[in-house]
């Protein structure tokens, strides 16, 4: 299990970020850091505000008060380039990131890029393909793949660039168990920095972090290494997350 030490110098810094729409606050003064080597797991019952946090730290959307910093890079518009470089983001639908006629095109798209020749890039993309078990398909389209298969292939994409930094959002939702073992065999052998992971699915994130996260009503109520949090089932009943459900 990875220690939590957060003597370390954090990766992501939230200082106090507020976030709204109109008059209706979201994120209410979130604080909390993210070291190196950290796997965190993002909690909270539907509609807390889980991926408006993920959309922020990202730069999807910007902070209304507070600040983010990612590396040293505070999270504002002259910065999202560099950031976004850092940051390997993978959606809640995958298909938001496959676009392209084939998953092999999908692959090799953010190489390319990155001015990356076209041959390296094939043969860069065909290896994660290949890891992921997909490379027989690399020759189809999105529509045609399963759902597990639309999420690897969004992952290859991703990891393609090498970000320091990964944040999916809810990855096992419609995966059977067969793929989510997969994708977290896959995720625990990455040698990124820092992991973020939000997701309603309590036993498959507890073999992927090691550290929780809980948002509720706009705020980290609580934070805590998961073995203790998974320990406290009032705790967890009381932000309506529920173990055996």
């Amino acid at each position: 299990m990875i220690k939590i030490n957060h003597q370390e110098q954090p990766i992501i810094i939230v200082n106090n970020l507020v976030f709204g729409y109109e008059k209706k606050l979201i994120l209410q003064g979130i604080s909390f850091s993210l070291n190196r080597g950290e796997r965190v797991a993002l909690l909270g019952k539907t509609g807390a505000g889980k991926s408006t946090l993920l959309d922020n730290l990202i730069g999807l959307k910007l902070p209304q008060q507070g600040e983010i910093m990612i590396e040293d890079l505070k999270v504002e518009n002259s910065n999202l380039n560099q950031i976004r470089k850092k940051i390997g983001f993978a959606f809640q639908n995958p298909e938001h990131q496959l676009f392209m006629p084939t998953i092999l095109e999908d692959v090799m798209f953010g190489l390319l890029n990155y001015q990356i020749s076209p041959q390296k890039a094939k043969e860069k993309a065909r290896f994660l393909l290949a890891e992921f078990d997909l490379i027989e398909y690399e020759n189809r389209s999105a529509h045609e793949l399963s759902g597990g298969q639309k999420r690897l292939a969004a992952l290859a994409g991703i990891l393609a660039l090498d970000p320091s930094i990964l944040i999916l959002d809810e990855p096992t939702n419609g995966l059977d168990p067969a793929w989510r073992k997969k994708l977290a065999q896959i995720l625990l052998n990455l040698s990124v920095e820092v992991i973020l992971i939000a997701s309603h699915d309590l036993h498959w994130i507890r073999k992927i972090t090691a550290r929780g996260l809980i948002l509720d009503q706009g705020k980290i109520q609580v934070d805590q290494p998961l073995s203790e949090l998974f320990k406290q089932e009032k705790t967890l009943e009381k932000y309506r997350l529920f173990l055996d459900w």
